[in-house]
């Protein structure tokens, strides 16, 4: 029986989605300064299983439908862990990190030829203090953490798009970093830090990539995760080792969670309740994803 996971024809929910509902977004609002600043998101990005779900596709297609389309967009994904801080490849047509394996030929094919990111690097290097120095890459392409959610979310590669490394799990040092890029919000950018809410692969049971049976440590880091983005208690979310039900099994590695100091750093109002946005789960793990103004 065909799934999510072993569907008869991969991406063919994306193909459905690229047919019946992506040409709506060809009329897309640009942002404009009467806007104002644009939020910041967090956001689970799945990888590519997400092209075979259309529930996911059509959570993240309408949520980026409902903001302006942004000048620019800013990602800083759990896959590219590096200091000191770096940036992508800001050329136009920047090639793809396939970091992933074990799926069908066709996701190794696809392609994201965003426009020219040079003005927004450059912004985001004069935003960061002396002692952050930022390397800039010419070769490093957009990793599955930036590409995959954003082929739904932007489908035809019309924003120019950079990715800055994570360089630190320490939440306050990204907080300070969300921080310094919130001025670019008002320039259109959408700052997004993206991830995934519960991320233990290792853990996950046959029922769970089968039949999306949801095992206790990840909805109750989630049930956790979310009471605490409703109160905007930040100090919470930042002990997580201490406080978070379900841990280490819900984070054996805490780059899909740390992201979301990004986003709350970037936020106008980082104590503010989060507006949540996408919820559910994929294989047992929680794709919860929420917005910041």
């Amino acid at each position: 029986m065909a799934s999510v996971i072993d569907p008869e024809v991969p991406g063919a929910a994306f193909d459905a989605f690229l047919r019946d509902a992506a040409p709506s977004s060809r009329g897309h609002r640009a942002w404009t300064p009467a806007d104002g600043a644009m939020p910041a998101l967090y956001l689970s990005h799945g990888a590519p299983p997400l092209f075979d779900d259309p529930l996911w596709i059509s959570q993240l297609f309408a949520w980026s439908q409902a903001l302006p389309k942004p000048a620019a967009i800013l990602i800083v994904s759990a896959h590219w862990e590096s200091a000191p801080l770096s940036l992508s490849a800001p050329a136009a047509g920047t090639p793809l990190v396939y970091d992933f394996g074990g799926f069908a030929d066709r996701y190794f094919r696809m392609t994201y030829a965003a426009p020219d990111a040079s003005a927004l690097a450059a912004r985001v290097a004069a935003a960061m203090p002396d002692t952050e120095p930022v390397h800039q890459h010419l070769s490093r392409g957009l990793d599955h953490g930036a590409w995959v959610p954003l082929k739904v979310m932007y489908p035809y590669g019309d924003v120019p798009v950079l990715q800055l490394s994570m360089p630190t799990h320490d939440p306050a040092r990204l907080l300070e970093l969300g921080r310094r890029l919130r001025p670019l919000r008002e320039e259109g950018v959408l700052v997004i830090g993206s991830g995934f809410m519960t991320h233990g692969l290792p853990f996950l049971t046959r029922s769970a990539f089968a039949g999306n049976v949801v095992p206790d440590w990840s909805s109750d880091f989630d049930q956790w995760a979310a009471d605490a983005l409703a109160r905007g208690d930040v100090d919470t979310l930042a002990d997580y080792r201490n406080r978070a039900p379900g841990m280490p099994y819900a984070h054996p590695t805490v780059e899909h969670y740390t992201p979301l100091f990004i986003t709350l750093g970037a936020a106008a109002a980082p104590e503010e309740p989060v507006r949540t946005t996408v919820e559910g789960y994929q294989f047992g793990l929680s794709k919860r994803s929420f917005q910041v103004n």
